[in-house]
């Protein structure tokens, strides 16, 4: 009887959705989930800017309300399809919702219900079972064994789809790791996110420090080394050595300056050839302590990622976004052919928690590894700081140490490494290396 008594408090009661502004004004899908024993769960789904074509579909109103970005019909699937089939179910058995809301929607790609109404609905469920327990979700999802800190990728100059200007590379990120702490890694970043906003400021002129979409600064620079020695100058005025205190990445997002007719890519002014592309890579990774690349070549191109991680990915990190959208099919191809050695992993490309661990986990067994990251449309909400603690992945990219919605994470990274106490551990450079 006890243990009836026990399952009940689990049940799902109440499943409720409502819209919400992300952090470009547009409007998102929030969902909250209480169960029977009063554990409240709540959840927003995030929004791409630069989106892989594979990426699980972002249901739209269309029409002229909010210019079409609207979500009443996803809230609407939630609120008269999910939550009527979801309701008692116990909301500890995530992977039997997950997979219940794919059955609801069968399509392949939740294109029916949508993934922004699936993603925020499988979370909420996630933190009310959570809650019930009286657990972070951290903890609840990961278990004692969740306790590293995860290394921040973080991009604090912007450029491509997520600013105005003519940088071709979409992020440009700092990597704290000479540091035995998150919150020391997370004070040298802000450290030298300070020293950069300085720099630009002298160099350019006051508009230079207007932030993109993902926090970073979005200056009017033209060449990818012109933001490369930016940050290796701010770096060093923030009194800390580039190549050991702090490294350097890039998210190139190929896709957005690939032009398929000429099978081109448009970049620091010039027209590229796949080969050409690589070489340049090559040069910066030797002049720039750069310690991660990410989507170097267009979402289509295996055969490009097989390339340059055969000629670079003993040094460095090759990440998949746009190519593997956080689809374990895509990433086993890439497993099979070689083709980068680490996985972004998006919560929303995929559309459910349960997706989510088992792409983590097919990465970890093949010595992919897993970052864990934000979009460039974001909320308040907190999980992926929790998902990343959980997995024990040891990489989070979650933009830079500014506005509200990129803070949320870093603040909540703060907060759990407290709760952890002594038992936290930060990997700095460590997390970034192969286990094999």
């Amino acid at each position: 009887m006890l243990l009836y008594d026990v399952e009940e408090l689990f049940r799902i009661e109440k499943i409720k959705a409502r819209w919400i502004l992300d952090s470009r004004a547009r409007p998102t899908v929030e969902v909250e989930v209480k169960t029977q024993g009063n554990g409240i769960g709540r959840a927003a789904a995030p929004a791409g800017a630069s989106k892989g074509k594979h990426e699980a579909w972002e249901l739209r109103d269309g029409g002229r309300s909010f210019k079409g970005y609207g979500v009443s019909k996803a809230v609407r699937n939630v609120n008269s399809i999910i939550a009527p089939v979801l309701r008692g179910m116990d909301s500890r058995r995530q992977r039997d919702i997950d997979y219940k809301m794919i059955e609801l929607d069968n399509t392949p790609n939740k294109s029916k219900l949508g993934a922004n109404a699936i993603v925020a609905t499988s979370l909420a469920v996630a933190k009310a079972a959570a809650d019930t327990y009286g657990l972070p979700l951290f903890m609840y999802l990961g278990g004692k064994y969740a306790r590293t800190l995860p290394t921040p990728l973080m991009n604090i100059i912007n450029g491509g789809a997520h600013a105005g200007n003519e940088l071709a590379i979409q992020e440009f990120m700092i990597i704290p790791v000479g540091a035995d702490t998150f919150s020391d890694a997370l004070r040298i970043a802000s450290e030298v996110y300070m020293e950069l906003k300085s720099y630009l400021k002298e160099k350019y002129g006051p508009s230079a420090v207007n932030v993109g979409d993902e926090g970073g600064f979005a200056p009017p620079m033209k060449e990818t080394r012109e933001a490369l020695k930016a940050l290796v100058e701010s770096i060093k005025r923030a009194g800390y050595e580039p190549g050991k205190d702090v490294l350097l990445a890039i998210d190139a997002a190929a896709s957005q300056f690939y032009n398929e007719d000429k099978d081109k890519y448009i970049i620091d002014g010039k027209e590229l050839s796949r080969s050409q592309l690589l070489e340049l890579y090559k040069e910066l990774v030797e002049e720039y302590p750069i310690v991660s690349i990410e989507d170097p070549f267009h979402e289509e191109d295996f055969e490009g990622f097989k390339e340059i991680t055969r000629e670079l990915g003993s040094k460095i990190l090759i990440v998949g976004d746009d190519l593997f959208v956080t689809n374990i099919e895509r990433l086993r191809r890439g497993i099979r052919e070689g083709a980068a050695n680490a996985i972004l992993i998006k919560v929303n490309q995929i559309g459910t928690l349960t997706e989510t661990i088992e792409v983590v986990y097919e990465a970890s067994q093949n010595n992919y590894k897993a970052i864990i990251s934000h979009r460039s449309g974001e909320t308040e909400d907190t999980s992926i700081a929790h998902i990343a603690v959980a997995l024990n992945t040891g990489l989070i990219k979650t933009g830079a140490p500014a506005r509200g919605e990129r803070t949320a994470k870093y603040n909540e990274l703060l907060r759990i490494e407290e709760f952890l106490g002594s038992e936290a551990i930060y990997l700095g450079e460590k997390a970034l290396k192969k286990t094999k």
